[in-house]
């Protein structure tokens, strides 16, 4: 069985994209490299956030592609696998992007606030509870962990895609109000 290490972080999401983006990579240098594939590869959990149904996100370390930097954001207690699958704790883009429709179809009105939101944390704006604790929907995955989960994708497609347009990919796939 892999040894695997697991940290609490807390990520400050105000200010420059690069900057936020270089917080995390600096933490992700301090891990300790593996010693070869399978058992003997580094492995690590990062609980990063507390939903409000005391599930927690974490990032996951490495993802399943093993490439550079990269990263699984995994919420407990959650599966995103449709019914009858192999139970999947990580969501996927299309998964928020699927949920984030059915919202805006249930009620237009309440979906425009919770964008306004979430284009807060496009713009590497801190966004606490107080913020959003009014917005709800009688269906799909609860807007904390929604915008929580969202302020993460942004991140590790920063990341990820470095040199290109980053979390931009993701925000041009959110349904506009």
């Amino acid at each position: 069985m892999p040894q695997v290490t697991t940290k609490s972080f807390s990520l400050v999401q105000d200010g420059e994209r690069n900057t936020i983006r270089m917080r995390l990579v600096h933490l992700f240098a301090k891990e300790k490299p593996g010693k070869g594939k399978k058992d003997l590869a580094s492995r690590y959990i990062y609980f990063v956030e507390t939903l409000q149904n005391g599930s927690r996100i974490y990032l996951q370390r490495p993802a399943n592609l093993h490439n550079g930097f990269d990263f699984l954001i995994c919420i407990e207690n959650y599966n995103f696998s449709a019914s009858g699958q192999r139970i999947r704790n990580y969501p996927k883009h299309k998964d928020i992007i699927d949920d984030l429709n059915s919202k805006k179809s249930e009620n237009s009105k309440i979906y425009r606030e919770l964008y306004s939101i979430l284009k807060r944390v496009y713009n590497c704006q801190e966004i606490l509870e107080k913020d959003y604790n009014t917005i709800q929907f009688q269906q799909g995955f609860p807007v904390d962990m929604i915008i929580k989960t969202i302020k993460w994708f942004f991140i590790e497609q920063d990341i990820r895609y470095w040199n290109y347009s980053g979390r931009g990919m993701l925000w041009a796939g959110i349904p506009q109000p």
